[in-house]
């Protein structure tokens, strides 16, 4: 997600400076390195490049998804750019007890997309990042659906470059926290999860990872993306995600 995405949070504070940004290659960013992986370390110096262009901070950080692994990751290699991280829903399904089998169900919205293009990838990654709890048969033996019936669009367009359904982010679910330099760091991190994704498999990634940093998940109005207005399509609770967000960053 890309700056875009964050503007009905960041209009919840006003009394606040709030900076929102591109990570490499996405929304305005254009790379000029060859490369079209997304890498959270590399993401990371990204942004400890954009702190230090600030100002050099520390600052408090909001992260989600994908952001909240980069997050994690400037924390290692810079612990001293951020008073506090709020790593919402990181995917790290390496840290689920079902790992492999969430593996398995990842290469499969990436075959399906590979096979069938953006409309059969999407359709698969409804599927998976929907079902709640541990990837069992029951999942695997699910029917594909026809995209139309989501309104997706059911015709190929040839394209292979999404950075969700590609294997182009591959780097950002694997990716593996070093819990030492985590729970070292002075930066005070909290996970968060949604109330309503707790059991899918973002909300349970974030569980685990905040598990492996010895603490309980700090749970957040709505679902996956609760922090969205009408940005993409799938309104969470922008208010109460923004209040909730504003008390956890007083301590």
């Amino acid at each position: 997600m890309a700056a875009d995405g964050f503007g009905s949070l960041a209009g919840q504070f006003p009394d606040r400076t709030v900076v929102t940004y591109d990570p490499r290659g996405l929304g305005r960013s254009v790379r000029k390195d060859g490369r079209e992986d997304h890498v959270p370390d590399v993401q990371a110096g990204d942004l400890h490049a954009v702190i230090q262009a600030l100002g050099g901070g520390p600052v408090d950080v909001f992260g989600s998804s994908g952001g909240a692994v980069t997050a994690l990751a400037l924390v290692t290699a810079h612990p001293e750019d951020v008073v506090t991280l709020v790593a919402h829903e990181p995917p790290l399904t390496g840290l689920l007890p079902d790992a492999d089998a969430a593996d398995r169900a990842g290469k499969q919205m990436r075959d399906a997309y590979q096979a069938g293009g953006f409309g059969a990838g999407m359709t698969a990654f409804m599927k998976l990042a929907s079902w709640k709890g541990e990837f069992t048969d029951d999942y695997f033996a699910l029917p594909t659906a026809d995209p139309a019936q989501f309104g997706l669009p059911t015709e190929d367009d040839g394209r292979r470059d999404d950075p969700l359904l590609s294997d182009r982010s591959l780097a950002v679910s694997t990716y593996w926290p070093d819990v030492d330099a985590l729970t070292a760091a002075p930066t005070r991190i909290v996970i968060g999860v949604g109330e309503e994704s707790i059991e899918e498999i973002t909300g349970r990634a974030g569980l685990a990872t905040a598990a492996a940093l010895g603490q309980e998940a700090t749970v957040f109005p709505s679902h996956h993306g609760g922090f969205l207005g009408g940005e993409h399509g799938y309104a969470g609770k922008p208010e109460a995600f923004a209040a909730k967000l504003r008390e956890v960053l007083a301590g």
